[in-house]
């Protein structure tokens, strides 16, 4: 599929929108997801860029936090255990190129643990252009000074749950919890700091592949299952309790086969979360007035990034990260001289060597018989031998005629 990438894309992008959905599997993962980021592409167009950000020195203000939030992310995970070890090392990086990258947006805690998921499955280089990615295409201006996009979305988010559960909509809007306070990072983080791991892979699956509506469904899917009946918002009859319910989500709607199929199922399209966001804009000017970050516009999935800018068939080769060549070892003059005379050796020693004699001689054959017989056996053998001479006699000297 990866060797024809770009086929696939544009002919069968239900099937690998399917593929997606049931899970890359493990040995494919980072590079799947970096085909379906467009971070393969943005690494093949701008060879040498990250090893140009990795050798300059970076700003001492963004280089401060970072080097603080290393060990916070997944610090019982065996690349990041370690203080000054090779994953806190790639994670510095990775993070201090984006802030050379991109100096007006500099460095946010919540792209850490992102960073942190994509080192899990690729190359500090690799990881660097799928970050990019996720920052300017799936979550454009999440990352930036005011936070402006995440709260939008927030908006997007509770309008989109009256639809979907009205009693958790209704619940929250009482107690004036706004979206903020539980959703950002959720949002921030894609969910890398809530769900098991095993829930986060196949969300990060779709969320690769069909965009920023699954961090809105799985958004929705929980929201509903913790405030969707009655019976449930009796334990929390005021902010601080629904906070608390919703920081402690219970680990069965975070189990993955349930959230999986809970996403899929659930109908919200990116027209949905289009059409809220122009409202939420609206709104959001009104009261606000104009947004003081400009933000690239959301690219939903895979494909629509591919559209937006088209790959060259070069940008989707697939390049060997490990390549072996077997030493050729050259032969000296003399080694060759004694190879070659030792098969001269072998020749004439062929030539040389008689026949094997015969274990079992014909008694009319006498030279046989006398190596093998005695004297005096050998004697008897010549004289008395009634078949000596005849034509029915098999001798040394005559052919086996069933041979």
């Amino acid at each position: 599929m990866l060797n024809s990438w770009d086929k696939w894309m544009a002919k069968k992008h239900k099937k690998v929108k399917v593929r997606c959905q049931k899970g890359i599997p493990p040995s494919l993962r980072g590079r799947a997801w970096l085909y379906l980021s467009g971070g393969k592409v943005k690494k093949e167009q701008n060879q040498g860029k990250f090893q140009e950000l990795d050798s300059q020195p970076g700003d001492p203000k963004w280089l401060d936090v970072i080097e603080r939030d290393l060990h916070r992310q997944f610090p019982f995970h065996e690349m990041f255990v370690a203080r000054g070890g090779h994953g806190q090392q790639d994670l510095f990086r990775v993070l201090k190129a984006y802030t050379l990258h991109r100096p007006e947006e500099g460095y946010c805690q919540a792209q850490a643990p992102i960073a942190a998921v994509l080192l899990m499955h690729m190359p500090a280089e690799d990881a660097f252009w799928g970050l990019v990615q996720i920052c300017e295409k799936y979550l454009p201006g999440y990352y930036s000074a005011g936070l402006e996009a995440i709260q939008l979305d927030g908006e997007i988010l509770f309008a989109l749950l009256k639809r979907v559960s009205p009693v958790a909509h209704r619940h929250l809007k009482k107690h004036k919890i706004d979206p903020i306070l539980y959703m950002t990072e959720w949002f921030m983080c894609a969910f890398s700091r809530t769900l098991p791991w095993a829930s986060v892979l196949r969300m990060w699956d779709m969320f690769f592949c069909e965009g920023v509506k699954i961090i809105f469904r799985v958004g929705l899917v929980l929201l509903k299952c913790m405030l969707g009946s009655q019976e449930k918002l009796k334990v929390c009859q005021g902010q601080y309790e629904t906070m608390e319910l919703l920081r402690s989500i219970e680990p069965r709607y975070m189990q993955e086969a349930f959230l999986v199929q809970e996403v899929m199922e659930l109908a919200v399209s990116e027209r949905d979360i289009e059409k809220e966001h122009l409202s939420q804009l609206r709104r959001w000017k009104e009261t606000h007035g104009e947004l003081h970050s400009k933000s690239p516009p959301r690219m939903h999935g895979a494909k629509a990034i591919m559209a937006a800018e088209p790959p060259g068939r070069q940008d989707l080769k697939q390049n060997p990260t490990i390549i072996v060549e077997a030493p050729r070892t050259a032969e000296s003059k003399l080694e060759k001289g004694k190879k070659a005379k030792s098969k001269i050796e072998k020749k004439t020693d062929k030539k040389n060597t008689l026949p094997p004699l015969n274990p079992y001689p014909l008694p009319s054959d006498p030279a046989l018989a006398s190596s093998t017989l005695s004297p005096s056996e050998s004697q008897h053998l010549q004289e008395d031998t009634p078949l000596q001479g005849s034509n029915q006699s098999l001798s040394s000297t005559e052919h086996d005629t069933y041979l």
